[in-house]
This record gives C-alpha cells, sequence and structure tokens, in this order.
C-alpha cells in the first residue's frame, strides 16, 4: 500500500513525496483512516514506528481549508525536545499549506508562545506544564479545539504529568475528537483512556511493550564501575561506535562523563534537565549534524531525540526497568533500519540485566573489548560524593568579607590587657552612673 491510496489531500501527499515517504508505516496505514473518520483512536506503538505522522496526517486534513485565526488542534508531550521535534514535522508535512504551528514549553520566555496563542495558530504542540501556566491567562482559552492529542502517555505517567493533564481537560471543550498514543499501556493509561476516550478505536501494533524493534542487536559489557568512562572512550576512539547516545541515570553522571571524554580526546556534547534549553538545543542540533559522535543524556530528557541512522545506543548506567531499556534502544534501528545497544554492566548491576533479559526474552551476549585493561586503576571518578560537591559550592560562594578575615591578625601592644568578650555598651554605662 503506498501513500496515494489514503484519502489525504493532495497537498499533504506531495509533501510527503518530498519527504521521501512512499508506503506508510503498519501504524499509519492502520490509524490515519478511522482519524480521518473522526473517532477517537487508543493507538500502542513503539518509539520510531512513525506514529508521529499517524496522527499529524490526518489533522492536517482535516484542518486544511478551514478558517485561520484558531487553535483547532492541540498536541501534549511529556518533553521539551518531544514537543520541538512534533512541530518540526509538521512543518515539513504542511509545506505545501498554509497551515501553522507552535511549540509551547518551558525553558524559553513566554513572548512568543503567548503572540502564538494569542494570533491562533492552527496547532499547538505543548508540554503541559507551561501550558497550563498560559491558561491562567484568557488569551490561552481554545474554545474552538476540534482534536486533543496525547502523545508517550507512558512517559507521562513516568514523569507525574498525568494530574496536569486532567487540568489540561478543564480547559478544553467536551466535544473533540481525542488521540492517546503510548509505547506500553500500563493500568494507569488505560484508565486514562477510558475517562477521556470516547467508543475508541484501539490499535496496538508490533511486538508488546517490553520488546525492542527487531532491528537491534544487543551486548553487554562486564566492566567495573569507574572503568566504564574509559570504555566508552576507548569505543569510540577505536571505530567501533560511530554514532551514540550514552544514557547516564543521573545529571551529574551526565555532565561528569561529558567532561571525561572531551579531555580523553572524544568530542561529546551533552541534554539534561539542568541545561538551558539554547544548550539542549545546541546541543542536539551539533549531534545530528554529526559534530561529535557522542551526545550524554539522562532518560527524560532524550524523548524526542530523532536521529537519523543512529548506530548505537550506550547504556551507560543500566536501566531500572525493562520499559526504560526498550525506550532507550528505540533511539536506534528506527523506520526499518539497524542498529546496536551496549549495556555497560557492573557487577552490582547484574540483576538489573536479568530482569530485563526475563522481559525481552533472550539472553544478551556478554562480550569484552580486546586489548582494554579492564584491571587499571582510574585516574579519577566519575561520581563525587554530593556532599563534597556542595562544599566546594558553599567555598566558591563565600563572601568577600569572610575570605578577607583570613587575613593576617595585628598583635596587642605589650603589657596591653588581654582581649576577652565584649560587655554591653549598656552595662559599662550604668556602672560609670553610679547604677
Amino acid at each position: 500500500m503506498s501513500f496515494s491510496h489514503l484519502p489525504l489531500h493532495r497537498d499533504l501527499l506531495r509533501a510527503v513525496a518530498d519527504l521521501g515517504f512512499v508506503e506508510p508505516t503498519p501504524i499509519q496505514e492502520r490509524a490515519i483512516p478511522p482519524i480521518l473518520e473522526g473517532r477517537d483512536v487508543l493507538g500502542r506503538a513503539m518509539t520510531g514506528s512513525g506514529k508521529t505522522a499517524a496522527f499529524l496526517l490526518p489533522i492536517l486534513h482535516r484542518l486544511h481549508g478551514k478558517p485561520r485565526g484558531t487553535t483547532r488542534a492541540l498536541i501534549l508531550t511529556p518533553t521539551r525536545e518531544l514537543a520541538a521535534q512534533i512541530a518540526e514535522d509538521l512543518a515539513g508535512l504542511a509545506r505545501h499549506t498554509p497551515l501553522t504551528a507552535a511549540a509551547v514549553y518551558g525553558g524559553v520566555g513566554l513572548g512568543a508562545q503567548e503572540k502564538a496563542l494569542r494570533r491562533g495558530v492552527d496547532v499547538v504542540v505543548a508540554t503541559p506544564g507551561r501550558l497550563l501556566d498560559h491558561f491562567r491567562h484568557g488569551y490561552a482559552a481554545l474554545r474552538g479545539l476540534e482534536v486533543l492529542v496525547i502523545d508517550e502517555a507512558d512517559r507521562m505517567l513516568d514523569v507525574g504529568f498525568l494530574p496536569d493533564i486532567r487540568r489540561v481537560m478543564s480547559h478544553v471543550p467536551a466535544r473533540r475528537q481525542t488521540l492517546l498514543f503510548s509505547a506500553t499501556l500500563p493500568p494507569e493509561i488505560v484508565a486514562l483512556s477510558r475517562d477521556i476516550l470516547r467508543n475508541p478505536v484501539s490499535i496496538e501494533v508490533g511486538p508488546a511493550s517490553s520488546t525492542p524493534a527487531a532491528g537491534v542487536s544487543h551486548a553487554a559489557y562486564p566492566v567495573r564501575a569507574e572503568l566504564k568512562s574509559a570504555l566508552l572512550a576507548e569505543l569510540v576512539k577505536r571505530g567501533e561506535i560511530r554514532s551514540v547516545i550514552a544514557f547516564t541515570r543521573t545529571k551529574h553522571r551526565a555532565n561528569r562523563l561529558a567532561d571525561f571524554l572531551v579531555r580523553n580526546g572524544v568530542a561529546a556534547g551533552r541534554i539534561h534537565g539542568n541545561r538551558s534549553q539554547a544548550q539542549r538545543e545546541q546541543a542536539l542540533a551539533g549531534f545530528q549534524r554529526g559534530n561529535f559522535p557522542v551526545l550524554v543524556a539522562t532518560d527524560i530528557a532524550a524523548r524526542g531525540i530523532d536521529v537519523e541512522a543512529l548506530s548505537h545506543v550506550v547504556n551507560f548506567d543500566v536501566p531500572n526497568s525493562p520499559d526504560d531499556y526498550v525506550h532507550r534502544v528505540g533511539r536506534t534501528a528506527r523506520a526499518g533500519l539497524t542498529g546496536d545497544a551496549f549495556l555497560f554492566v557492573s557487577p552490582e548491576e547484574e540483576p538489573q540485566v536479568t530482569r530485563i533479559e526475563r522481559a525481552i526474552g533472550k539472553r544478551i551476549p556478554r562480550v569484552t573489548l580486546a586489548a582494554f585493561d579492564y584491571q587499571k586503576k582510574p585516574a579519577e571518578k566519575l561520581e563525587i560524593p554530593l556532599r563534597q560537591r556542595l562544599s566546594a559550592i558553599h567555598a566558591q560562594r563565600r563572601p568577600a568579607a569572610a575570605r578577607r578575615s583570613t587575613g593576617p591578625r595585628y598583635e596587642p601592644m605589650p603589657g596591653a590587657p588581654p582581649s576577652g568578650p565584649r560587655r554591653n555598651r549598656s552595662s559599662r554605662r550604668g556602672k560609670r552612673r553610679g547604677r
């Protein structure tokens, strides 16, 4: 089946052809027709399956030719990067139409977003928290909304956004078409779907939730925790890895790993929640252009990272849940391509790997890197204890007066009485007055 067999507006089919797409993916083939009919949809599809176009194309078809100046579609996403990515994909698909979109997320000023909401762009792609900030003002009323999309619903659950989603519901019309897409369907998401969807079409595409894409090859590198940084640097230097997203469990570890790689001759960027939006966009753009081979990321920030032909995903820290592993490795082997997923496994992380293997239904082969010294002593620790980091911060922020107080002290003159604690002035005055 080709896109030309789908009842989409010819301007959209032109854009699809311009982008080089010929055949719809399974989720697109199954979801686009009922969405075009106005049905609510509950869709489960893995990361990289093409579900973004599965809801964008029918939305754009619906809005094409309608009066402008009213926001008629809202897409909720869990992260800034994913919001920006969806808005970019929409611009590509709408290139032959007058339809417009705006990405609304935190980390940047409200001004441009307010203008877009006042102007009434056709589609708003937003993170729930920032959209609720705008809802406090009258200009953000979405009274003309016709379609609501909740994308990456399971990640919304993971980051605690479900209460925010329910609050958003109170600001949008009750009569609307609602589409909910998720890579997994935990009980909380199923309960949400029952509350907000009306007689939905349920579509499940691909293997079970805890099964990675077929094009992913898996390998585990047993290595002491303190040697993981050196192992990653060596793999890149030897050409074993061409382009890689390395996942760490904390922002601090992401910073330390990126700094280590750069000091050891491996260009790397970083993306996590403590980086400004400009820094995150700069790092992602540089990685997509191939300016550096390694992007170090935390799980939350990595949603929305879409890199064509990404060769590797490295689980620098083994994730706690199999679903997180599936989400991570879904960054590679997208759209039918192939890719490699590596786990760096310290001895204490073996139980987590066992859970992942049980979930994906296969044993991950253990491999070693030839001529790498697995017994050497690292020159530095990857992670600095929190107390030590806080002490260093306090030392840097110590007031200048406090630093000057550590200067030379003046000795009292010979014969002067030793200095003692200062007495209250009022008591001395009282003695002088005979009180």
